[in-house]
C-alpha cells in the first residue's frame, strides 16, 4: 500500500469509528488518560475496560445473573484479580485455562490474564472429561479458571496445576480458590503492564475431529474492528445481549468489539431461547449475539410468545458460528424486521464474508460479501482461481488470520490466502455461497455431490425440523448419501425421497435415512458429523479436519 492509499485508508478508518461512536468528543484530561490508557496495554481487553472506566466510571459495563457491575468495578476487580492470580505465581507468558459459561467470572479471568501478559486458552463448557484432558495436556496451561459445575469434569487435568471456581453456587465450599474472595481480598492498584501482549487461544470446533488450539496475537490496530462496524451497525454505548457462548470466536468476538464500544453486555450462564427474549427486552438492548440453533429455537416459540415482549430497541441480530440456512434467514427477518446479520469465517481466518440483511433478502441461503480489508478467492484443487459462478476452494486473507495451531501444523495457504476448509460459489452479484465441506464431497456414480446443498432443502420441508447429511461406502455408486431427519410428524423414508427427487438430480436423493430424535450438536450449533459417522477424530495436528 502507497503512502496515498495508506492515508485514504486511515482515513476511512477514522470515519468508520466516528460513525460508530468509539472517536467522540472527550473531555480534555479525560482523553489524556485513555491515551496513556492504550499506549500502556495497546489494544488489549485490559486497555478496553481502563479506557472505559475513565470515560465511563459509573456507567453499567455488565449485566448478569448476579446483578450488575460499572466499568469502574470491573477496572478494580481485574486488577485485584491480576495481582493475586500474580501471588499465585502466574506470570507473563503462562497459559490459563478458562472454561466458564456466559457470566463476569469470564470477563473477570479474560481481562485478569490480559494485565499479566499470560496467555488465555477458552475451553468448550460441552467438554468431556477426556477431552478436557487431552487438550489440558497438549496445551499444557500452569492454571484453570472454572465454573464450580464442571469440577469432576477437570478433576484429572487439574493435577498439578492451580485451580480457580469462577463461579460458586454449591453447598460445599471447593477446595481450591474462589475468584470473588480473590477479589475482596486483592490489591485493585493496576499492576505493571507485560513486556509481551498475551495471546489468546481459541480452539477450533472439533465437528470433524479433535478440537486444535488457533494461536491467535491480539490485533495491532483498529483496522479489523472498523472493517466490522462498516458491515454491521454497532455503535458505542448500546447494550448487548450475547447469547453466543463467550468461549468461541463468535462469542468472543463481541465481547472484544463491546469493549471498543463501551459496550453494555448482558450474560446470562445457559441459553434459554424465552429467557433471551425476555433479557433483550427488559434491557433494552440493540444488538442480539447468536449462533443460528439459537434463532431456530426462538422461532419454535412461535408468535404469540415472540409478541410478549418489546424489542423495539433491537437494531442488530449478529448470527455466526454454523450454516444459517437461507429459509430461516426469511423467517428470522419476518419476525424480526431487516435486522439480521450473517457473519461467515472460521476459528483460523476470523471472517470471511458478511451478509446484510439486503443480501439475505435478494439471496437467501448467502454468506455475503468480504469487508473491507478482507480479500475472498476460490480455487481449484490445482490452486488455480475458478471463474465467476463455478465452485472451488475457499481462501481468504485478512489482518485476523491466525498464526498456527499450538500443537504444530497450520491450514493450507495459496499466494498468502487461507484456506477455510470450505468450498463455494459466487454469484452474479459477487456474493459468496458456501457449498459445503472440501472434504465432505463425495463422488457417486462419477458424479460430485455436496451435502450441504440436500440439508438445506430438507431443512425447507414444513415436516422437517432438522437434517444433517453424509456420505456412506456403495458396492455399486462407490458413495451415496445418508441422511439424519428430525421431523416435526409423521413422514416416510419414501416421501423424503420423493420430495429429494422432485428438486435435485436423481444421484443427489439421500439412498438411507435414519430418523432421530435430535442431531448431535457442539455449544456453538454445528452438527458433529463424526458421531453420525460413529467415528473418533485424529489428532495429527495438520489442520485438514477442522471448523
Amino acid at each position: 500500500m502507497n503512502v496515498l492509499d495508506q492515508v485514504v485508508h486511515k482515513a476511512w478508518v477514522a470515519r468508520t469509528l466516528a460513525g460508530a461512536g468509539i472517536i467522540r468528543p472527550t473531555r480534555p484530561d479525560k482523553l489524556a488518560r485513555v491515551g496513556i490508557a492504550l499506549a500502556r496495554w495497546g489494544p488489549t481487553p485490559a486497555a478496553g475496560y481502563a479506557a472505559s472506566a475513565i470515560r465511563y466510571p459509573n456507567d453499567t459495563a455488565i449485566i448478569d445473573e448476579l446483578g450488575t457491575l460499572t466499568f469502574g468495578d470491573v477496572e478494580k476487580r481485574t486488577s485485584a484479580l491480576a495481582n493475586a492470580f500474580a501471588k499465585k505465581g502466574i506470570k507473563e507468558g503462562d497459559g490459563v485455562a478458562i472454561m466458564c459459561r456466559n457470566h463476569r467470572g469470564f470477563v473477570d479471568a479474560t481481562v485478569a490474564c490480559s494485565k499479566l501478559g499470560a496467555h488465555a486458552l477458552y475451553l468448550n463448557t460441552m467438554f468431556a472429561g477426556p477431552q478436557i484432558t487431552d487438550v489440558v495436556k497438549r496445551e499444557d496451561p500452569v492454571a484453570i479458571v472454572y465454573d464450580e459445575e464442571f469440577s469432576k469434569l477437570v478433576k484429572d487435568a487439574g493435577k498439578d496445576r492451580k485451580r480457580f471456581i469462577a463461579w460458586y453456587d454449591g453447598p460445599d465450599k471447593p477446595d481450591c480458590d474462589i475468584i470473588e474472595e480473590l477479589i475482596e481480598q486483592g490489591d485493585t492498584t493496576a499492576p505493571s503492564p507485560p513486556k509481551e501482549k498475551g495471546r489468546v487461544v481459541i480452539l477450533t470446533s472439533g465437528t470433524t475431529g479433535t478440537p486444535k488450539g488457533a494461536n491467535r496475537k491480539q490485533p495491532e490496530s483498529l483496522d479489523p474492528a472498523a472493517a466490522l462496524f462498516s458491515k454491521i451497525p454497532l455503535k458505542a454505548r448500546e447494550h448487548t445481549m450475547i447469547a453466543a457462548p463467550l468461549f468461541h470466536s463468535w462469542g468472543f468476538a463481541h465481547f472484544t468489539l463491546g469493549l471498543g464500544l463501551s459496550s453494555t453486555i448482558v450474560l446470562r450462564r445457559k441459553f434459554d431461547p424465552e429467557t433471551t427474549l425476555s433479557d433483550t427486552a427488559q434491557h433494552e438492548c440493540t444488538n442480539l449475539v447468536v449462533v443460528p440453533v439459537m434463532l431456530q429455537r426462538i422461532l419454535e416459540l412461535g408468535e404469540e410468545t415472540i409478541k410478549k415482549y418489546d424489542l423495539s430497541n433491537l437494531r442488530v441480530i449478529a448470527a455466526s458460528g454454523s450454516a444459517l440456512p437461507g429459509e430461516l434467514a426469511v423467517k428470522v427477518m419476518d419476525a424480526f424486521g431487516d435486522v439480521l446479520y450473517n457473519l461467515y469465517g472460521s476459528t483460523e481466518v476470523a471472517w470471511a464474508t458478511i451478509a446484510t440483511p439486503k443480501d439475505l433478502r435478494a439471496a437467501p441461503g448467502t454468506a455475503g460479501r468480504p469487508p473491507r480489508g478482507t480479500t475472498v478467492k476460490l480455487f481449484d484443487e490445482e490452486g488455480k482461481e475458478v471463474a465467476q459462478g463455478e465452485t472451488g476452494r475457499i481462501f481468504v486473507v485478512n489482518e485476523m488470520l491466525f498464526e498456527g495451531y499450538t500443537g504444530g501444523g497450520n491450514k493450507d495457504s495459496i499466494d498468502g490466502l487461507m484456506s477455510t476448509g470450505d468450498v463455494g460459489h459466487f454469484d452474479e452479484g459477487g456474493r459468496l455461497f458456501v457449498d459445503g465441506r472440501d472434504d465432505e464431497m463425495i463422488v457417486s456414480g462419477g458424479e460430485n455431490v455436496f451435502p450441504r446443498e440436500v440439508e438445506d432443502l430438507l431443512a425447507d420441508h414444513k415436516d422437517i425440523d432438522e437434517a444433517a447429511v453424509i456420505g456412506v461406502d456403495d458396492e455399486k455408486f462407490g458413495q451415496v448419501l445418508k441422511a439424519f431427519v428430525v421431523t416435526k410428524g409423521s413422514l416416510s423414508e419414501d416421501a423424503i425421497k420423493k420430495y429429494v427427487k422432485e428438486n435435485l438430480a436423481n444421484y443427489k436423493v439421500p439412498k438411507h435415512i435414519e430418523f432421530l430424535d435430535e442431531l448431535p450438536r457442539n455449544a456453538t450449533g454445528k452438527i458433529l458429523k463424526r458421531e453420525l459417522k460413529g467415528e473418533g477424530g485424529d489428532d495429527d495436528g495438520d489442520g485438514k479436519k477442522d471448523d
